[in-house]
């Protein structure tokens, strides 16, 4: 097989004395060529430490014959961001990633790469770039970092924040969390997007069996970077591409997983913008199909009661899918050369499991304290589901595993907000009451660049009463670690005219999340016929205006410009 990097090499006579230039040795310029991409850079904890592992990658490249090559895209970090305009920057920052593996990719030419990443736009941005090279590819994410003192991981931080804003913990106690809830690198211990995504990327079969959600700490994860580097020589030489791996079976397999760790909403729009690039169709619907009837079995916070770390301890996605098995497509082929199943089957003749009990046993924990089994889960119908109605009529989403079951069925009252600043203000000083549906708009990606409304749902499922008597409804998005009764991604958004951009002070609003209905019912806290509904809603619309843009130039403008809906996964076109 002709090696793309020996192609290449042919057609440019500059390529030789300026790789030389480098510090290459000649004999190096006829080895199969490796890229090692990551986002490594002092940008935030997810990401600090990842050149240890591109260390390891390149060792494992030269010592299987092969030569590699670091390219370094550094991401930001979603919490550094959270509070302030950064944050409109973020789910843009992805795309901008993707565009920057695709560039060092194709302008060069190499035989294979190695993405290492650790976090909520670092690890999808890989695998939409990677899926854009379609060669031979392998992903090592950076791990989880350790929890704080009594497990206190850094989630919290945001409902205490809340709390001490309301007088119910001093400064002094918030401070002492602040300085500890972040012990180490690695990305957050919760199954917020960070790890979420991490998980998604094994279960595409894009990394080697039983390696995400690793501590970051662990000596076990620098030896699983070098045996990628390895790997993915393995896969330059059989020419097993990322379309020879992931396909449609793949996907369905990550969002059964997806369903069985309660994973963040935000999968969906990473997961449908990563089928995107391989030319298949992920969309929403798919995830609310497969997750009716699936199994919910994992005790991780935000939802449940462990740190991150302890998923790994009790088997990590293998265990998870060991427990799914009979939901899952065993067939499919991964970065090992082998099918699913033969990696399964292979991890319990080897003893992973047998070293995952160890780590258990240290803290007086077995496999079942945090992946319960198929038979007795904590769920049957999945964690997540798309609701539809006249104010969302493209869908809106719901992780409703985190929602408390008093706001399963519920008719609110809507108090719009154009901006989550007002929104939170309201919260905080209580001027919102039971009872009211809390809109935050014009915070899609035509709107603002679709931020998190993180602090906003910590602000209301901190508050005792609030939490089980109001809803939180917009067309950004939620942080991995939100929690309660938060509806995003409405579609249409705001800025393109949607229903949510109608919405007035006290209309009525019905949420029904079994039956996987959002909409408006009444106006001026009366209901009406839903004819009448619809004269009122086409009369506002007629009378709405669009906002002026919101950014005049630079990366937020291109990305205003081109991103599809939230539903369809908010990348560019």
């Amino acid at each position: 097989m002709e090696l793309n990097s020996q192609r290449v090499r042919a057609l440019a006579p500059e390529n030789d004395p300026l790789k030389i230039g480098m510090g290459w040795k000649v004999e190096d310029l006829d080895k199969p060529q490796i890229m090692v991409e990551s986002t490594f850079g002092d940008s935030h904890p997810g990401s600090a430490h990842l050149d240890q592992f591109v260390n390891e990658a390149m060792r494992g490249i030269a010592d299987a014959g092969g030569k590699g090559a670091r390219y370094f895209t550094t991401d930001i970090c979603d919490g550094i961001a959270q509070g302030h305009d950064g944050i409109n920057y973020s789910l843009a920052h992805r795309d901008m990633i993707a565009n920057m593996i695709e560039i060092h990719g194709n302008s060069t030419g190499f035989d294979g790469g190695v993405f290492i990443a650790s976090c909520d736009k670092s690890v999808p941005a890989c695998l939409m770039g990677l899926a854009r090279l379609d060669m031979p590819s392998i992903v090592v994410t950076g791990g989880v970092m350790d929890a704080g003192p009594d497990l206190l991981t850094l989630e919290q931080i945001g409902a205490y924040s809340a709390m001490c804003r309301r007088g119910e913990i001093t400064e002094e106690k918030l401070t002492y969390y602040k300085h500890n809830a972040c012990p180490s690198c690695g990305a957050c211990s919760f199954m917020g997007t960070a790890s979420t995504m991490q998980v998604m990327a094994e279960s595409l079969g894009l990394m080697l069996p039983g390696s995400a959600l690793m501590p970051a700490t662990c000596v076990d994860l620098k030896e699983m970077a070098y045996k990628a580097g390895l790997q993915v020589m393995e896969l330059a030489r059989k020419g097993l591409k990322v379309s020879d791996i992931v396909t449609m079976k793949s996907f369905e397999n990550a969002i059964m997983v997806h369903a069985a760790i309660s994973g963040s909403t935000n999968s969906l729009l990473h997961i449908p913008a990563i089928a995107h690039e391989l030319g298949l169709e992920v969309d929403a619907d798919t995830f609310d199909r497969m997750h009716r009837g699936a199994h919910y079995l994992l005790d991780i916070r935000p939802a449940g009661k462990w740190p991150a770390q302890f998923f790994y301890y009790a088997g990590g996605v293998p265990a998870v899918m060991e427990e799914i098995k009979s939901m899952l497509h065993l067939d499919v082929m991964t970065v090992t050369g082998k099918t699913l199943g033969e990696n399964l089957e292979e991890l319990k003749a080897n003893g992973f499991y047998d070293k995952c009990d160890g780590y258990l046993k240290k803290w007086g924990l077995k496999r079942t304290d945090v992946i319960m089994t198929f038979e007795e889960p904590i769920g049957t119908d999945g964690t997540v589901a798309i609701l539809r109605g006249n104010l969302a009529p493209e869908g809106s989403v719901v992780k409703h595993s985190a929602v408390p079951k008093e706001m399963f069925k519920a008719v609110l009252r809507a108090k719009p907000f154009d901006c989550e600043e007002d929104a939170i203000e309201a919260v905080i000083s209580r001027k919102i009451q039971p009872g009211d549906a809390v809109f935050i708009r014009y915070e899609g990606p035509k709107g603002s660049g679709m931020p998190e409304m993180f602090y906003t749902t910590e602000a209301i499922s901190s508050d005792p009463e609030l939490g089980k008597t109001i809803a939180l409804i917009t067309d950004g998005r939620f942080s991995g670690a939100s929690k309660g009764p938060a509806i995003g991604h409405v579609s249409p958004e705001a800025a393109d005219g949607g229903p949510i951009a109608l919405v007035e002070e006290d209309d009525l609003i019905r949420l029904d999340i079994p039956e996987r209905v959002l909409e408006i019912i009444g106006v001026k806290g009366k209901e009406l016929p839903g004819e009448e509904v619809e004269r009122i809603l086409a009369e506002r619309k007629k009378a709405w205006k669009p906002r002026e843009a919101k950014y005049k130039k630079g990366v937020l403008k291109i990305y205003s410009e081109h991103a599809v809906s939230p539903m369809k996964g908010g990348y560019m076109v």
